[in-house]
């Protein structure tokens, strides 16, 4: 930013200390590159940021999902919004994770960390949707109970060898005993037609059936999809909103990739991996500011360049913008002379 900018570094270095709204100013780029009536939901992901040293704050062994092992770095935690029918995503904040010792010492799990991040913005969340989508790492009691508690239904998936229970339909008997309420753990490779119905979408790709079910590691009741493909091991889908339909909890978590794709950006165009700053402060200006300099790219794509990609569009920034140096050096030539 110091060598294309209009100011100095050391200028945009003391400017990285200061607070600013990211949720507010990428929810107005939102509403330019989303349209009001579609579906919406909030996408969870982690992405491992590459750093090297020994004294940045947060620095530690985290999980790379691109290279399959702890690698040594830093991790952010993004919250996205994801427009379902557009299959896009809008970046709305990323937050550093501190290291494992330091959550060792807090007492404070991954999970529980994560949760924290998303209760600390969540009057501005659920304005944006009720919905948040995860991957099957966020599955847990202690995450999803937590959201639930606070007004949030999660969307995600089970392993495929989760403990599921049909719900008792039948009359209570009379008994002094409690009522009963399951009547049998599922078997997936068997499922009761009587208590699953088949939905009829992405007809070529398997068998979609649906349920309302109870799982024993989230204790509560979900709306259940499995999945069963023509090739392959099933899956299963879930959301904590029972009234959910089948074909949203499907497709609201197949969308919940997007937010994957903006890392990449980020990391390809923006600098995302870049900064040489060691605290929090200047490291979370740093990490918001890349992935707002994407939503602002898909705003400008989406408005002027339906046909470009974010190579493109960097390409004709660039190539404007030694244009325009090889300008103002001749014209100041000419003027001297």
């Amino acid at each position: 930013m110091g060598i294309y900018g209009n100011y100095c570094e050391k200028t945009f270095r003391k400017n990285f200390t200061k607070h600013f709204e990211w949720i507010d100013f990428n929810n107005e780029l939102s509403k330019q590159l989303f349209q009001a009536s579609s579906r919406k939901a909030l996408a969870l992901d982690q992405s491992h940021i590459s750093k090297s040293g020994k004294h940045t704050q947060g620095i530690g062994q985290f999980w790379s999902g691109c290279a399959q092992a702890v690698k040594h770095g830093l991790e952010i935690l993004g919250i996205g919004l994801i427009d379902i029918d557009l299959k896009d995503c809008i970046s709305m904040k990323a937050v550093q994770t501190p290291s494992p010792k330091s959550l060792a010492e807090c007492g404070l799990s991954l999970p529980k960390w994560y949760l924290t991040c998303i209760l600390a913005n969540k009057e501005k969340l659920l304005e944006l949707s009720r919905h948040i989508v995860a991957d099957s790492y966020f599955a847990i009691f202690e995450f999803v109970d937590g959201l639930v508690r606070e007004g949030f239904h999660f969307v995600s998936r089970f392993r495929s060898n989760a403990a599921l229970m049909y719900l008792h339909e039948g009359e209570p008997t009379g008994k002094k005993s409690r009522p009963r309420k399951y009547v049998g753990k599922i078997d997936f490779d068997n499922l009761d037609m009587g208590k699953f119905r088949q939905v009829h979408i992405y007809a070529d790709e398997g068998g979609f059936y649906t349920a309302i079910v109870y799982s024993k590691s989230l204790k509560r009741n979900v709306r259940l999809v499995v999945f069963q493909p023509k090739d392959g091991k099933h899956i299963l889908y879930f959301s904590t909103d029972t009234d959910m339909s089948a074909k949203d909890v499907v497709e609201y978590y197949r969308t919940r990739f997007q937010i994957e794709f903006c890392y990449r950006d980020g990391k390809q165009f923006a600098g995302l991996c870049e900064c040489q700053a060691r605290d929090f402060a200047k490291l979370d200006f740093a990490f918001n500011a890349s992935l707002a300099a994407i939503n602002v790219a898909k705003v400008v794509i989406r408005e002027h360049y339906p046909a470009f990609s974010m190579a493109n569009l960097k390409s004709l920034l660039y190539n404007a913008y030694i244009m325009n140096r090889f300008l103002s050096y001749r014209g100041s030539v000419r003027t001297s002379q």
